[in-house]
């Protein structure tokens, strides 16, 4: 099962691969359409400098790095490339494959927040559970959304006792946290955690705390049941994408994504507070069950809304990049 798992992506990407060169083949001016991108997890940044938007995605070597690449456009609607930005360096703790990158400006540089993987493991497996192996994300610099993007260090950023991912940039009261997911394949039910970091981003400022927990969104799914060890049974939540956003009357949301009844989605819970800290609400539905998810929101050259997810969850993704309002207390979907 899992040979011919392995041999539908590997057609799949083939296919893909071949419609991007196609695409850009066919006329001097023309550009690869969106829906012509294989990209999972795909984070948009508008740069004013150039008026040039990047779209970013993940991209593994020949020899097994993990790395990224980048797109560009002017309008969202076609895109010229991709161009590699970064390649883990081979001197990583992890250098496997690379899950949603991000790409965030701050202060007077770029940083790519990439999660890595590695298939070693760190921890003795519970039985019947997914391997515990190292996996994390860490953060690398550089002078321009092109690159080349350097590493801050060689260790990952979050906990290496963690199987974390998805990490996101949040500044708040002048200070820089990272907001990333515990793996549920770690912990069962799935969190969101809060981890403040050093000004410079080169590593944490203390240790993460733990913000609200995948189950509870009234409308989530149980993503698979697992067995403890003392035979007890437990439903497993999936806690994903994770983007943190401020609506023009200062509501404090977090975009997330899981599943409802086997669709992946993209879900809002809000703070109460205004602060990272909460208390945090999940709402009583996602706004987006059409199995896509894993979102980011962004602001076109015209000071529109954008946002940005992956559809379908597995075959052919590809970014689907739609305009929202922010409504003042949170993000609606315009039709």
């Amino acid at each position: 099962m899992r040979c011919y798992l392995f041999i539908f992506l590997a057609l799949s990407l083939l296919m893909v691969s071949c419609k991007e060169r196609r695409a850009v083949s066919s006329g001097e001016d023309a550009g690869i359409p969106t829906d012509s991108i294989y990209c999972r997890d795909p984070f948009i940044v508008a740069d004013p400098a150039t008026k040039t938007y990047y779209l970013y995605r993940s991209s593994t070597t020949e020899e097994g790095l993990g790395g990224v690449e980048a797109f560009t456009s002017k309008d969202l609607k076609t895109w010229s490339g991709p161009e590699r930005v970064f390649t883990v360096p081979e001197d990583n703790f992890i250098t496997g494959t690379v899950w949603a990158p991000e790409v965030h400006h701050y202060k007077d540089a770029w940083y790519i927040f990439a999660t890595l993987n590695t298939k070693r493991q760190w921890a003795e497996t519970v039985p019947g559970w997914p391997a515990f192996t190292y996996r994390g994300t860490q953060i690398f610099r550089s002078e321009s959304p092109t690159g080349p993007f350097l590493p801050l260090g060689k260790e990952l950023t979050t906990p290496k006792d963690f199987m974390a991912l998805d990490g996101t940039l949040w500044v708040e009261d002048g200070v820089p946290y990272m907001v990333f997911c515990h793996e549920w394949v770690q912990v069962v039910d799935g969190t969101f955690e809060v981890m403040p970091l050093k000004e410079d981003l080169s590593g944490p400022a203390g240790d993460p705390v733990t913000i609200f927990t995948a189950s509870q969104a009234p409308w989530i799914s149980a993503n698979s049941v697992w067995t403890d060890k003392d035979g007890s049974k437990r439903n497993a939540y999936v806690s994903d994408g994770n983007f943190v956003f401020r609506t023009k009357e200062g509501d404090l949301l977090i975009l997330w994504s899981s599943f409802k009844n086997g669709k992946y989605c993209v879900a809002i819970s809000r703070s109460a507070s205004g602060k990272l800290a909460g208390p945090w609400t999940c709402d009583e539905e996602p706004i987006f069950e059409e199995d896509g998810g894993h979102p980011m929101v962004f602001k076109d050259f015209d000071g529109n809304l954008k946002l940005v997810f992956h559809q379908p969850n597995s075959g052919h993704s590809h970014p689907v990049i739609l305009d929202v309002q922010d409504t003042g207390h949170t993000l609606e979907i315009k039709n």
